[in-house]
């Protein structure tokens, strides 16, 4: 992105702002946009301060995007080394700030505060959006090796409903997880399906084929808990090259006419040019979230083609590709309650700006 430079009153202006509100823009109407911070109208010229272009901004957001992103990046041992590391910080604030909601794996903050300054340069980074997180405690079977799901999300398009910590406790079949899924449902008011349930799961390699098997059971769990049935499955499942082999998929539960698995077998999520493997997956269950989905929108983000970095600072970052998926939007006469929703969360940012 652009660089930001300082107005006298220190508010951050963003130049690629300018692309919502030209130097000179004019309608069939007698109101004109003279420039990024004058509206003039046939009666009177009234200046806009740089804040509350910001919130017109804020506001204009459902109006000009075409999809909503929801994406899972295994980002392999993020902790406080990382968070620190300006290079490092940065790619993943990058990879991040392009989703309405990122599923991140593999964080080991034990300080707590990997992750507070991750949010802390996002909202920096994307000043159009402010980001929020939540996350599950730390997972993992033994003390020295432990890790958590994050759940990094746009706080003006989404609304963080429930959370649900599975509990891995089913008789006869206890701690099937080695990191056992921390559940979120989600409200997203400008998507088509407008609510929806998120379960994240990074697998065992050498047990990604029950735990993946065992994905149902939290299914069905889900499903009565919340009474809904529009989930989708994402996270590094090392469904691939061997730790889930083909001729084993008959014994997986989620692989039926239930679910779509929305990354193929075809689809590289390794950053290493030596590897081949679709480790990572998004599976959903239901024909309703199928068609809430933009076709072909699943897939790898190839960061480092996409941000012009060699392998090896790549391989800095993670050794897994982000995998995205986009949501479809409503459109129209729709739109008028998300800005009300929009407005109810904006307003005491604008009043805090007068």
């Amino acid at each position: 992105m652009g660089g930001s430079r300082k107005l006298k009153n220190n508010i951050a202006y963003k130049p690629h702002f300018s692309r919502h509100f030209p130097q000179t823009a004019e309608s069939s109407s007698t109101l004109r946009i003279t420039s990024p911070f004058t509206v003039t109208s046939s009666k009177s010229s009234t200046m806009i301060r740089p804040q509350s272009l910001l919130f017109l901004v804020y506001l204009s957001g459902p109006l000009v995007c075409h999809a909503f992103k929801i994406c899972a990046f295994n980002v392999q041992s993020f902790g406080g080394s990382k968070a620190t590391d300006a290079a490092v910080l940065h790619t993943v604030t990058q990879i991040v700030a392009r989703c309405d909601v990122c599923l991140l794996q593999e964080v080991r903050d034990q300080k707590k505060t990997a992750i507070p300054l991750l949010i802390n340069r996002l909202n920096d980074y994307e000043r159009v959006h402010h980001y929020d997180y939540v996350s599950s405690e730390r997972l993992g079977r033994t003390p020295t090796y432990q890790e958590q799901y994050v759940f990094v999300f746009r706080a003006d398009s989404v609304r963080l409903i429930d959370v649900y910590q599975y509990p891995d406790t089913q008789k006869g079949d206890e701690d099937a997880f080695a990191r056992e899924p921390f559940i979120v449902r989600f409200q997203a008011p400008k998507t088509v399906i407008g609510e929806f349930v998120l379960i994240p799961m990074h697998t065992s390699p050498s047990n990604a084929t029950k735990e993946i098997d065992e994905l149902y059971d939290v299914f069905e769990d889900i499903t009565r808990r919340w009474k809904t049935e529009d989930i989708m499955f994402l996270g590094d499942f090392n469904a691939a090259c061997g730790y889930v082999a083909k001729k084993n998929r008959k014994k997986i539960r989620l692989y039926s006419d239930k679910f779509s698995w929305l990354i193929d077998d075809k689809q590289d999520t390794t950053v290493r040019q030596t590897t081949d493997c679709a480790y990572d997956r998004i599976v959903v269950h239901g024909d309703s979230f199928l068609r809430a989905i933009v076709p072909f929108s699943a897939q790898p983000f190839n960061f480092a083609s996409a941000y012009q970095i060699k392998e090896e600072e790549a391989l800095r970052v993670s050794d897994h590709y982000p995998i995205e998926v986009e949501l479809k939007i409503k459109s129209g006469s729709e739109q008028r309650s998300i800005i009300l929703f929009q407005i109810t969360i904006g307003l005491p940012l604008l009043l805090q700006l007068k």
